[in-house]
């Protein structure tokens, strides 16, 4: 039988004490906790409740008053609109409610599906949400750009605007700013960086 060396005792020991010694605190820090969701419970209350009810309030002033949300929209060369409202122009109004209300609708039930079905899937979860989101990122610019272009030679007179198109404009940029931010993976689940990669060395 082979003698023990006295240095061979202390270093196993000294090995065995540091692998069950836990960490002191304030030695080591732990790594910043990731989002494990592409739809956190903030995006998801700005996209599926906050949008749908700016589009169904939208669509309900459009149907009580069409007249009103048409001679609001812009500010009229001869300071008043006009006592004719067209019945065609009517229902031109109503229609665009009801499609504004109906994008809220959609908002509401591919993302309630998606938070609903695919969370143990956040690869995939992204990727429908990237379908919708993106489209819509798409139109909050061309929203903005569209309607400062229509407005013509009184797009600066800004002190001429209406209430309903100054507010219009400003809901806008607050749907454009967090989907910019969700566009660009800022406070969500990113597949490509936060994927976990498998461990190299699994344990036997």
């Amino acid at each position: 039988m082979s003698r023990l060396n006295p240095s061979d005792l202390v270093s196993r020991f000294h090995r065995s004490r540091s692998r069950s010694t836990p960490a002191q605190p304030g030695r080591e820090h732990p790594p910043p906790m990731r989002q494990t969701s592409p739809l956190p419970p903030h995006y998801y209350w700005i996209f599926g409740i906050y949008e749908p009810c700016l589009t169904t309030l939208g669509f309900l002033g459009a149907l009580l008053d069409p007249k009103g949300t048409y001679d609001n929209q812009a500010p009229w060369p001869n300071g008043s609109p006009p006592d004719v409202f067209p019945l065609a122009t009517r229902l031109t109004i109503i229609q665009l409610g009801h499609v504004c209300a109906l994008l809220g609708l959609l908002n509401v039930w591919i993302l309630s599906s998606a938070r609903i079905h695919l969370n143990p899937y956040p690869a995939l979860q992204e990727k429908i949400l990237s379908a919708l989101l993106t489209p819509l990122f798409i139109g909050d610019i061309m929203h903005l750009v569209v309607t400062l272009w229509a407005l013509g030679e009184e797009r600066w007179n800004i002190q001429n605007w209406s209430p309903m198109l100054i507010v219009t404009l400003v809901l806008g940029i607050s749907l454009l700013v967090p989907r910019t931010m969700w566009i660009l993976g800022i406070g969500r689940y990113v597949d490509s960086r936060d994927r976990q990669s498998p461990n190299p060395n699994p344990k036997s």
